[in-house]
């Protein structure tokens, strides 16, 4: 069995280990990219120009979603000016006297590339799919998953998932001898499967079946969830990191086709959602939304959607997301919170009907503390305000629910907790 690298699986991990938290299913956030990190033979400035145009070739797929990309008129034109859209690297070398480069390119520069060759751009938010990935070898059938012993097949998933930017999961290892679980694998029964694994957070569940015959791999899987249910799909390639790759990107691919978006629709500044826990009135709307107004990169703020104490703003920017982070950490009242800690708000039992949509001002869209307090009046306010910004603002609509309009956002999320009062010491009242 070839010998799989723990680091890989790490980095796997990293980014797609959110499909087990026993929470309602919602689109994971993929962080990193615009990142990468590639083999060079050496640091002259020919080969690190290989790097950089290896790097960006990598990472317009990843944004893209789709390979083609690399074959549209100008793209090699692209290629050639990478090193104008890096934001850093640095040169590694291994223990192994191999060299790498590691690489963060701009995602407003990125952007603009993939609209100057009329390609699209495929948000952050993406679906996050649940493999139930079933091996026969050598006339014993087995269930990939997560943990244990290191697996060339675990290892080629995570890898291919990982270099187009695709939200993966594999079931935990308390499946692995399930006998009964591998047989409805195989045998491609959905219905029995999903009850097989209620708690299991995911947005697609892939139903994957891998053999070998006449030295060619096959992979053939059926899906559920999202209307993406059908017969049976098929991939051959010659080994398994070959045959997970192209599973992985015929995943990819479909996704991206639906959701992506042409890159010339995106907006010269780049843009991020702000998920606000804890905004109980008027006055922490207002407050909050003046003090990100008040930050050096940002240029616009608008209330995108509410829920309960939910709040969501759209956060337009200057720069990079790095320093924007910055800025809000800065103030002790946004508490940051990572995304598998980030528990939405329930439904709640019985809601009174919304009100309906009027004009007005942005300044009466955000009363002022006391004209009206508690989660109905801010989300009265923040309704006004995101319908007063009009269909071409780009702003989610606050009636829209579920993850379909998270899969359709290009924005990245960013979760924080709302901390009225500072600690004494730290940043004082505005």
């Amino acid at each position: 069995m070839a010998r799989v690298s723990r680091a890989a699986v790490r980095a796997a991990v990293l980014l797609l280990g959110f499909a087990f938290l026993g929470a309602p299913a919602q689109a994971v956030t993929v962080s990193g990219l615009y990142s990468v990190e590639v083999p060079v033979d050496g640091s002259s400035a020919a080969q690190l120009q290989q790097g950089y145009a290896e790097g960006l070739r990598r990472v317009l797929v990843r944004v893209s979603g789709s390979r083609d990309v690399l074959a549209r008129d100008g793209a090699q034109s692209v290629l050639a000016e990478a090193e104008s859209l890096l934001l850093s690297y640095q040169f590694l070398r291994g223990e192994d006297g191999g060299s790498r480069l590691q690489m963060s390119f701009g995602a407003v520069g990125v952007n603009r590339a993939l609209a100057s060759i009329d390609a699209p751009v495929w948000g952050a938010n993406r679906p996050l799919t649940l493999a139930w990935v079933a091996v026969e070898e050598r006339g014993s059938r087995r269930l990939i998953t997560e943990g244990g012993e290191a697996d060339q097949w675990q290892s080629a998933f995570a890898q291919a998932a990982s270099e187009r930017g695709l939200p993966l999961a594999l079931p935990p290892e308390t499946f692995r001898g399930d006998r009964e679980l591998l047989s409805e694998i195989w045998g491609q029964f959905v219905g029995r499967v999903r009850s097989s694994a209620p708690d299991t957070s995911h947005d697609v569940m892939a139903l994957v079946r891998v053999s070998q015959s006449g030295g060619q791999w096959r992979a053939g899987w059926v899906f559920d969830g999202m209307s993406m249910d059908g017969g049976e799909e098929v991939a051959t390639a010659a080994n398994p990191q070959a045959l997970a790759r192209a599973v992985i990107d015929r995943w990819a691919d479909r996704y991206a086709g639906r959701y992506a978006v042409a890159a010339g629709e995106v907006g010269d500044l780049p843009q991020v959602d702000i998920v606000i826990q804890g905004i109980q009135s008027v006055e922490d709307y207002g407050k909050a939304t003046r003090i990100l107004e008040g930050f050096t990169p940002v240029q616009a703020v608008g209330a995108s959607r509410v829920k309960g104490d939910q709040l969501t703003l759209r956060v337009t920017f200057n720069g990079e997301l790095d320093q924007l982070k910055e800025y809000v950490a800065l103030d002790p009242r946004f508490i940051p919170l990572d995304a598998g800690s980030y528990v939405p708000d329930p439904e709640p039992e019985s809601t009174e009907p919304e009100p309906e949509a009027s004009p007005a001002s942005e300044a009466e869209a955000v009363p002022e503390a006391g004209v009206e307090s508690g989660a109905g009046a801010m989300d009265n306010a923040a309704t006004e305000k995101a319908a007063n910004a009009g269909p071409e603002s780009g702003e989610l609509p606050l009636d829209s629910e579920g993850t379909e309009q998270a899969f359709e956002s290009l924005y990245q999320l960013l979760y924080y907790r709302w901390q009225p009062s500072p600690a004494i010491g730290n940043a004082g009242e505005e």
